[in-house]
């Protein structure tokens, strides 16, 4: 039986891709799941709720934490960090704005989520905390510097976060996936999603594996990639 029956989660990033995917699949397995993102999910389900967020607006996540615990209780026992986006451009090409908007995404609203849920989760003296970082976090990218400038932040942040937290009971761990088919190369010239890449449902299944766990085992990093990228050589 699993052991996440019952338990209650927020999922970041939750109307499309991954976070939608991992929000699915805790349902499935009883989870109560409140979504966070700006755009509602295709989501109908007794146990499910949906906040409108924008994680890098310190203000927006702070009243999204308060309504979610006035939704389902403030023993939040997961956490899942899925909110973020990637902009390619050479260095010199790359606008300003975009670098600092994929750090407002990426680093500061991972941690100003993180930030929201830690004091209860330290009270249970349980929880888990799991940053969707990518590939990117462990492996430079040609044109995507900034991108995987911010997934080595996230990278760094979670190795600190479970040294941090672990006292209290609270797990924390970073997932590296490599290329997945979701809408994340829409506005990529020369690349496009295909059947080469991950599935989004396959990774969320991963994801769900990881938080259903035996309680003492703590799965700090794991990275994904697809088997055959470039198709059959």
């Amino acid at each position: 039986m699993s052991q996440l029956k019952g338990k209650k989660a927020i999922v970041t990033g939750v109307s499309k891709g991954i976070g939608l995917h991992i929000a699915l699949q805790l349902l499935e397995q009883g989870v109560k799941v409140v979504g966070w993102s700006r755009s509602q999910p295709d989501i109908t389900h007794d146990d499910f709720h949906f906040v409108e967020t924008d994680v890098a607006d310190l203000d927006s996540v702070e009243s999204a934490y308060s309504e979610t615990t006035n939704l389902i209780g403030e023993d939040i026992h997961i956490l899942i960090n899925n909110a973020g986006y990637g902009i390619a451009g050479a260095i010199d090409e790359l606008p300003i704005e975009d670098w600092k908007g994929m750090f407002d995404v990426n680093v500061h609203g991972l941690m100003y989520c993180t930030r929201a849920v830690v004091p209860q989760m330290k009270k249970m003296d349980q929880g888990h905390i799991v940053n969707i970082s990518s590939i990117a976090g462990l492996n430079p990218v040609k044109n995507m510097s900034g991108y995987a400038a911010t997934k080595h932040a996230v990278t760094g942040f979670g190795h600190s976060l479970f040294m941090e937290l672990r006292d209290w009971g609270i797990k924390v761990t970073n997932v590296y996936p490599g290329s997945v088919k979701t809408n994340f190369f829409d506005d990529f010239d020369g690349i496009d999603a295909h059947d080469n890449m991950m599935r989004p449902e396959d990774v969320a299944k991963s994801v769900v594996d990881l938080l259903d766990s035996h309680p003492n085992l703590l799965p700090v990093d794991l990275e994904l990639r697809p088997l055959r990228p470039k198709g059959k050589q």
